[in-house]
């Protein structure tokens, strides 16, 4: 016998953002400008994750964030709109072109200052980030970029958390495909390898939680 989260349908999922979340008007501006703008608007976080998101910073008073992943910068935003006037976000893409179509909303809304976008492979950075005697440091770190790095990313995104700080990595269920024995590809093995070696990661205590693609959380102890 097994229990299931309720079917979202589409009047549901409506009622859900009208009375579940606070979007701010310029993050509900930026999310309608990238669906307008980009066919690979499915990248972005749905609006229920961002305020999932911005309250589980708050819960943990953080100052210091991550991000791997910006795409066009929604994410980034909402994490920032959370954090406190000295609060800062290392934001790691590669993408100048989608990430420049955050840019203009991120000031927009106040929160330019906060984050610092650094525009190259994210292993670099948070080598970097490492060299320079940051580890257990961070307090938040989110985790939506290429798949077949997660692993990568998961374990320099746990040596800059402190102790009890908290990973949110994205996609883990992957459309339902980390179900399915017969996707093989090279993204889906990747992040049901991750997926399994978080489950039994003693190094943390983790959560993975149906919401949007699959997000897990992993508070570091």
């Amino acid at each position: 016998m097994s229990s299931h989260t309720i079917e979202l349908t589409e009047t549901l999922y409506d009622y859900l953002l009208a009375n579940g979340t606070r979007e701010s008007a310029v993050a509900r501006d930026l999310r309608a400008h990238t669906l307008a703008a980009t066919r690979a608007h499915r990248m972005q976080v749905s609006p229920e994750q961002g305020a999932f998101m911005q309250l589980l910073v708050r819960l943990l008073g953080a100052r210091r964030t991550l991000e791997v992943g910006t795409f066009t910068g929604y994410s980034a935003l909402v994490v920032a709109e959370a954090l406190p006037d000295d609060g800062r976000l290392i934001a790691c893409d590669v993408s100048g072109e989608w990430t420049a179509i955050g840019r203009p909303f991120w000031k927009r809304a106040g929160v330019a200052d906060k984050i610092d976008l650094r525009l190259k492979p994210a292993v670099d950075t948070l080598d970097e980030l490492i060299a320079a005697g940051e580890s257990d440091s961070f307090d938040f770190a989110f985790i939506d970029a290429d798949k077949a790095n997660y692993d990568a990313y998961y374990e320099r995104c746990l040596t800059l958390l402190r102790r009890g700080g908290v990973i949110g990595i994205d996609n883990v269920l992957w459309g339902g495909r980390v179900a399915d024995e017969r996707a093989q590809d090279d993204d889906t093995r990747a992040i049901r390898a991750l997926n399994l070696k978080v489950n039994a990661d003693e190094r943390v205590d983790a959560a993975m939680l149906p919401i949007g693609d699959g997000l897990t959380l992993a508070l570091k102890r």
